[in-house]
């Protein structure tokens, strides 16, 4: 009986497992001296729903602001801290007590990334990347959080010998003395292969061997692998493919890819001509659409790929090429560098108009008609915690409860946020379910706010008690009641037979 207990246990995890499904993260790179607060970039983060958000450090003003806010973070250990931390177990674990312990789990951390790139650094310190993975793997196994927290390295493009015909794909053989001792790390403890992956550069250094379209997931026409006949309309899955097969070749079969960094510049230098927000856009629609979908690759069709797009700002302080310092999906000052939408249904103005402007007239805020229930639920229970709106007024018994149903409710809290943060565009977006009106949305005793107007119905004291996410709870509870059920079903089996 136990033992059946087990197998259909381990069924149920595996089923739940393989029904996880892909998902988009975002690069939060800093390097730029003008750049909002951790905690403004919280709120930013949230109010565009993002969930998956890598960072290259352990900053803890950063931890502080993303703590409780259920964004999944991706931490990284830099190269120039390779050296100490893969010399002496003491500094991994010091760095573990200090910096990460304190923090978790409210920071909801899931990788660590033990150096970037190395193969491309100057002071190639490939050799120290291993043992220092090892050494932060054994600081986790100490405070049991090995499981919880997976640990590994990214790498370029570069590590890669040949990536076409993908199914030649192969390892650059002058990093083998590292690759293969890390892969066996990979395989060991579960974790995946981290690559970054920019179809760009690929086009702007080879302009005529590569199609613009076949870099933008655009291509009409079709490249078949002449080795398997396997059809590719696209470079990113191209390259995807070649990794699997390389990996493939050295029988590590069972890592799973994951690509650490991808996106597209929107302004370049004069000869980088398909460095535009045209074509930034149109990358990153077509590569969320393409992840959320969960369409896999040719070899790997309904494959589970999780990707971070590069990069949330705009940094100016990063050196080279004008592209350099244009990859970001916003500005500094928060606005939307171009339109994108992170759920992948399609292009959606995140700003309800590009970038940020401020109403000359007076206007206000509503929850758009056509948003699903879900959506706006969503929006509402961000407005009415994080977003830091006093959603009183919407209780039952008082002013603006009646009608009560979720557009009503959401369109007051959207513009009491709207109007509380200067009545700018971007205030007004909540991922495409706010809609600006210049029509006074004021009913009965039921009073909207405007800009210059801080009259309030409720005060701020009793907010809070309205920011519980009741969607959340009803996911929540519908999951749980789920497991639980299949869980007792499970029992009531093993026991009757």
């Amino acid at each position: 009986m136990a033992t059946r207990f087990i197998f259909v246990a381990s069924l149920l995890l595996i089923y739940l497992d393989c029904c996880s499904g892909s998902f988009i993260g975002i690069c939060y790179g800093r390097n730029a001296d003008d750049l909002p607060t951790p905690d403004k970039v919280a709120q930013l983060v949230q109010l565009h729903k993002i969930k998956y958000l890598r960072i290259y450090d352990s900053n803890i003003q950063v931890l502080k602001a993303f703590a409780n806010t259920g964004v999944e973070l991706m931490i990284g250990i830099p190269n120039s801290d390779l050296i100490p931390f893969s010399q002496f177990q003491s500094n991994a674990d010091t760095w573990l007590k200090n910096s990460i312990l304190p923090y978790y789990p409210a920071a909801k951390i899931t990788y660590i990334t033990v150096g970037a790139e190395v193969t491309e650094s100057p002071n190639n310190a490939s050799s120290f990347v291993v043992p220092a993975m090892t050494n932060v793997l054994t600081a986790l196994k100490k405070v049991g959080l090995h499981k919880k927290i997976k640990v590994s390295s990214t790498h370029s493009l570069g590590v890669m010998s040949r990536s076409f015909p993908p199914s030649a794909g192969a390892f650059n053989s002058s990093h083998a003395h590292f690759l293969k001792p890390m892969l066996e790390f990979l395989a060991e403890n579960q974790s995946p292969f981290m690559i970054d992956i920019y179809p760009y550069y690929a086009y702007r250094d080879s302009p005529n061997k590569v199609s613009l379209d076949y870099a933008l997931f655009e291509s009409s026409s079709e490249v078949i692998d002449p080795n398997t006949g396997l059809l590719y309309t696209s470079m990113f899955d191209s390259q995807i493919d070649a990794i699997y097969f390389a990996l493939s070749a050295l029988n590590f079969r069972t890592i799973k890819v994951m690509v650490t960094e991808t996106g597209w510049p929107s302004k370049g230098s004069p000869k980088e001509t398909a460095a535009t927000p045209d074509n930034a856009q149109t990358y990153n629609t077509n590569l969320i659409r393409h992840v959320i979908n969960n369409t896999g690759t040719p070899a790997k069709p309904g494959e589970e790929l999780n990707v971070y797009v590069f990069s949330l700002f705009n940094e100016n302080r990063k050196p080279g090429l004008e592209s350099e310092r244009n990859w970001g999906l916003f500005y500094p000052d928060q606005t939307s560098v171009y339109n994108l939408d992170f759920t992948g249904r399609g292009s959606v103005d995140m700003t309800r108009g590009g970038n940020v402007t401020k109403s000359n007239g007076t206007s206000w805020c509503i929850a758009s008609s056509k948003a699903s229930q879900i959506d706006l639920q969503n929006a509402v229970d961000w407005a009415c915690g994080p977003g830091n709106v006093d959603c009183t007024a919407i209780q039952p018994s008082q002013p603006c409860f009646e009608p009560d149903n979720l557009v009503s409710h959401a369109s007051y809290a959207f513009n009491s946020y709207y109007q509380q943060n200067g009545a700018s565009d971007i205030a007004c977006s909540f991922g495409g379910t706010g809609v600006k009106v210049d029509k006074d949305p004021s009913y009965d005793k039921c009073i909207y706010t405007r800009a210059g107007n801080n009259k309030t119905v409720a005060n701020n004291a009793t907010a809070m008690s309205s920011s519980t996410s009741s969607s959340t709870l009803r996911e929540n509870s519908s999951i749980s009641s789920f497991l639980l059920v299949t869980f007792l079903l499970v029992i009531l089996t093993i026991q009757r037979s």
